[in-house]
């Protein structure tokens, strides 16, 4: 059987095939599970169970790259689906970003300056700033660094938000590309999965709508050339991405359950974000097949199995190799 997938390469690396977790709690009890969100733990319309995983004595915590606080994610577990006291916790790119802004005990943030230009959310609700002391300014003139959380709206010094182009907010960041101002990019992911449906989240690449358009994926608010921090990395600005794939994010997890990386394992239907960032900080991966790479490895239906040819082709693409594939975080 041909598989359906079209991406060819010649470099393999192993990776075992599981129905379910269940092998992965009673016979490899890792001690903490950093688990995503969308795609994992909830997919735009239903919830997976993590009942049997916690009643083995696993840490779960989620992370995420929500431009939101984690006390939101938190909140949000109990109308989604689940027992909120089931996990040890929820850490965000959006927390962290705002616990590093907060802090200033880090040299490249103590080094930002507090005028900033903020881009935002308008429809989904803009990200408030509140403790941090930051002055917003709309002029790159007057501007210490960029801060983006979203890619709807423009962050005014009233306090309010002016919803805005995504070719507009470019014309913005040309301005402050030329003024060499840093940015701290809140949201690093590409796309999220919602009923398997794609949204365009901050860190998209210029190459993503044609990606998701390979993956049978909708762009929504589509109205763009490329997306912000990657067009800005493109202009020569300095970028600091607050989540995944960066470490930074799963160090954080490990510091919260005090577990060590080889007794950790991150579960997440995204290649590049969640698996590539594992392999980044040394710990082992569950990759779940029906997220956001389910068009693109031929999967038309719920908990259908990938060809394994195809799941390692699309690792290879991404340079991302997960140590378990599952085709849903089930039992």
């Amino acid at each position: 059987m041909v598989p359906r997938c079209s991406v060819l390469s010649n470099e393999v690396r192993f990776f075992r095939s599981l129905i379910g977790i269940r092998s992965l709690a009673e016979n490899r009890p890792f001690k903490a599970w950093f688990l995503d969100q969308f795609g994992v733990l909830h997919d735009g319309k239903q919830p997976y169970p993590v009942e049997k995983l916690a009643s083995h004595g696993a840490k779960m915590v989620i992370i995420s790259n929500s431009s939101r606080r984690a006390s939101v994610t938190m909140e949000k577990m109990e109308s989604l689906g689940f027992d909120p006291s089931l996990f040890m916790g929820a850490i965000t790119s959006g927390e962290l970003t705002h616990q590093y802004l907060q802090r200033r005990d880090d040299a490249w943030f103590a080094a930002l300056g507090r005028a900033c230009i903020h881009m935002t959310w308008s429809d989904r609700g803009a990200i408030s700033l509140e403790g941090l002391g930051l002055q917003v300014v709309e002029n790159a003139e007057i501007a210490d660094f960029v801060l983006i959380h979203g890619t709807e709206a423009l962050g005014l010094s009233s306090g309010a938000t002016l919803p805005m182009k995504l070719e507009n907010l470019e014309k913005i960041l040309e301005r402050c590309a030329a003024k060499k101002l840093p940015m701290v990019v809140a949201n690093p992911d590409y796309v999220t999965v919602e009923a398997r449906a794609l949204r365009v989240m901050p860190g998209i690449s210029n190459n993503c709508e044609r990606a998701c358009s390979a993956q049978g994926g909708e762009i929504i608010g589509s109205d763009f050339h490329c997306m912000l921090a990657a067009k800005y990395e493109q202009l020569g600005g300095e970028v600091k991405w607050m989540g995944k794939p960066d470490k930074v994010i799963y160090e954080a997890a490990m510091a919260l359950t005090g577990v060590d990386a080889s007794d950790c394992i991150a579960v997440g239907d995204s290649l590049h974000h969640d698996i590539k960032g594992a392999n980044f900080t040394g710990i082992q991966s569950a990759f779940i097949t029906g997220g956001i790479h389910a068009n693109e490895l031929g999967l038309d239906s719920f908990g259908e199995v990938a060809d394994p040819t195809c799941v390692q082709a699309l690792a290879s693409k991404y340079d991302a190799y997960p140590s378990y594939v599952l085709s849903a975080f089930a039992w």
